[in-house]
């Protein structure tokens, strides 16, 4: 099984690579990162993963657009997508995106998801799975959920914040 890993011990190995998971770009746009997730986004090299551009997408469109602050928020999130390197975009594959909902199958039966939680399981099983491929850890939030997903592929990593 994967060790979970902290920000401070990943820091070492510089420049660290990781894949920030949604609730990274959300935090980090809304100024609430914890200082060390902070520096641990402005030291490392990101790769992204087009499920999280998804997510942040289906936020946007989800929005008010008659939100005083929407315009501001939509160009944000619209900026950030257009200077992501293509080389730097990480996509799942048809095996990762089969193994994906084999783990939130599973996941959602054996902990009794909603099926909200089945579909946010699959989205997060395929960001874990993909970064996993690529050989590099996800940051994230969420230690409960990709805690259950590890121990379904303990080839990936996840630093916990």
């Amino acid at each position: 099984m994967g060790a979970l890993l902290s920000a401070s011990e990943y820091l070492a190995d510089t420049p660290a690579k990781i894949v920030p998971d949604t609730n990274v770009y959300i935090r980090f746009a809304a100024g609430s990162l914890p200082l060390p997730i902070l520096a641990l986004m402005l030291e490392s090299l990101a790769f992204h993963c087009s499920v999280c551009i998804s997510e942040l997408a289906t936020g946007v469109a989800n929005a008010d657009p008659y939100h005083p602050g929407w315009r501001e928020f939509r160009d944000h999130y619209s900026h950030f997508v257009t200077t992501i390197p293509a080389v730097r975009l990480l996509t799942p594959d048809p095996q990762i995106w089969t193994e994906a909902g084999l783990i939130a199958g599973t996941l959602a039966r054996t902990q009794n998801f909603k099926p909200h939680q089945r579909k946010e399981c699959l989205n997060d099983a395929l960001i874990f799975l993909t970064a996993a491929k690529a050989g590099l850890p996800v940051l994230t939030s969420n230690r409960d959920e990709f805690d259950l997903i590890q121990q379904l592929a303990p080839h990936g990593q996840f630093i916990h914040y």
